[in-house]
C-alpha cells in the first residue's frame, strides 16, 4: 500500500466511523466492487481504528478526565459507604456506559461468525443502508427533547449499538436516533453515543492486536501506517465536530438521503 492509498483509506475510515453512514457497510460494498485482495489488512485496520479512537479521546478529553476523576473519588471506602455514586452525575454516567456495553458484548461473542458472513452479501448490506436512512429520517420529527441519559435510555442505546454490528447499520446513526426518539436532549445524546463506544473500540482493537501478533509488521509499511493513522485521526476529529454541529441544528436527518442513495445504488448493482 502506498502513501496516497493509506491517506485516502484513513480519511474514509475517519469520516464513515463518525458520520451516520455505516463504515462497515461502505467497507463491505467497497470489497464487493474492487475486490478483497486490494483492501487493507489487519495491521492497517488496527492503526486507523486507533486513529478514530484517539479523535474521540481528544474531542471529549475534558469530559473524560472529569468522569475518571469522579469515578475514582466514588470508589474510595468512605464514598462507597456513603453511596456517593448514587448522587454523582459523572459516576452514574460511567456506570450507564458499562451497562450499555452488555448488548454489544453478547451479540459480538455469540453471533460473530454469522455476522461476518453478512459482509460477503452486498445486496443485504444495501438493504441495511436503507434501514439506516429510514431511522435517521425519523429523527426529523422528534422536536426538542430535554431528558438526560438514564439506565433505561442508556440500555436502549446499547441495544442499538449491538444491532449496528450488522454491516450497513450505522453505529452513530442508530444510537443517536434511538436516543433522540427516547427523549434524550441533543447534546447529551451526542456525548453519550461517542463516550459509550470508547470501551467497545478499545476491546475491538485489543482483539485485533492479538491477531496482529501472529502476522507482525513489515518495516516497509511503517510510513503508510503513520499516514493512515493521522488521516483517520484528523478526518475523524472534524467529522465528529461537524456531526455534533448538525445534530444541534436539527439537521441530523440529512444523512438519510445519502444512505438511501447508496443503498438504492447497491441494490441496482448487486441484484
Amino acid at each position: 500500500m502506498d502513501l496516497l492509498q493509506a491517506i485516502l483509506l484513513g480519511i474514509l475510515q475517519g469520516v464513515t466511523e463518525f458520520l451516520p453512514v455505516s463504515s462497515s457497510g461502505h467497507l463491505a460494498l467497497a470489497r464487493a466492487l474492487i475486490g478483497r485482495e486490494i483492501m487493507p489488512g489487519i495491521t492497517f485496520e488496527v492503526v486507523v481504528h486507533f486513529g478514530s479512537f484517539c479523535s474521540i479521546v481528544v474531542y471529549f478529553q475534558q469530559k473524560i478526565r472529569e468522569i475518571i476523576a469522579d469515578l475514582f473519588k466514588s470508589l474510595t471506602p468512605a464514598a462507597l459507604k456513603s453511596k456517593r455514586f448514587l448522587h454523582d452525575a459523572n459516576t452514574r454516567l460511567s456506570l450507564i456506559i458499562l451497562l450499555s456495553m452488555i448488548p454489544a458484548m453478547i451479540v459480538g461473542f455469540t453471533l460473530k461468525e454469522p455476522i461476518e458472513g453478512l459482509f460477503l452479501n452486498p445486496f443485504f448490506v444495501s438493504i441495511m443502508l436503507l434501514v439506516t436512512g429510514t431511522l435517521l429520517f425519523s429523527t426529523r420529527f422528534v422536536g426538542h427533547p430535554e431528558k438526560d441519559v438514564d439506565v433505561k435510555r442508556g440500555l436502549l442505546m446499547g441495544v442499538a449499538q449491538a444491532f449496528a454490528i450488522i454491516p450497513g447499520i450505522s453505529r452513530s446513526g442508530s444510537t443517536i436516533s434511538v436516543g433522540l426518539l427516547s427523549g434524550v436532549e441533543r447534546s447529551n445524546v451526542a456525548n453519550f453515543s461517542f463516550l459509550m463506544v470508547l470501551p467497545v473500540l478499545a476491546g475491538a482493537m485489543l482483539l485485533e492486536v492479538i491477531e496482529l501478533r501472529e502476522t507482525g509488521i513489515e518495516s516497509a509499511e511503517v510510513f503508510s501506517l503513520i499516514a493512515g493513522f493521522f488521516a483517520s485521526f484528523i478526518a475523524g476529529y472534524f467529522s465528529l465536530k461537524y456531526l455534533i454541529i448538525l445534530l444541534k441544528r436539527e439537521k441530523f436527518h440529512y444523512f438519510s438521503y445519502y444512505c438511501w442513495s447508496v443503498g438504492i445504488l447497491g441494490l441496482i448493482l448487486f441484484y
